[in-house]
This record gives structure tokens, C-alpha cells and sequence, in this order.
């Protein structure tokens, strides 16, 4: 097997976790500063950034499972 397509498989897993991790932060980081200007609301924002996150992380796994095929 050419060992540039199995090297491909192995590059796009750790783009597709730098993209999660960069994803995930930046949820974390609105969801702080939303808190601390309306503290009133920091359970909504708690709930919508879990939320998020979830979606995020179903993603990454499918498409690791995609990459590694």
C-alpha cells in the first residue's frame, strides 16, 4: 500500500482533533465572557454550551471513524 494514503488517514485524525479542540474553546470562551456580563442567565448558557460541546465531540468521533477507514 502507498504509504502516503495510509499516512492521510493519520493527518486528517489529528486536524479533525485540533478543529474539535479549537471548536470546544471557543464555546468555553463566549460562554464564560456571556456569563460574566449577565450572570442571571448562567444556566441557560451552561445548558446550551453542554449542549454544544456534545454535538462537537458527536462529530469529531464520526468523523475519526471516517478517517481511520
Amino acid at each position: 500500500m502507498n504509504p502516503l494514503i495510509e499516512f492521510s488517514g493519520a493527518f486528517g485524525a489529528g486536524l479533525v482533533a485540533i478543529g474539535a479542540a479549537l471548536g470546544i474553546a471557543k464555546i468555553g470562551v463566549a460562554s464564560v465572557e456571556s456569563m460574566a456580563r449577565q450572570p442571571e442567565v448562567a444556566q441557560k448558557i451552561t445548558v446550551a454550551m453542554v449542549i454544544a460541546a456534545a454535538l462537537i465531540e458527536g462529530f469529531t468521533f464520526f468523523a475519526l471513524v471516517v478517517c481511520n477507514k
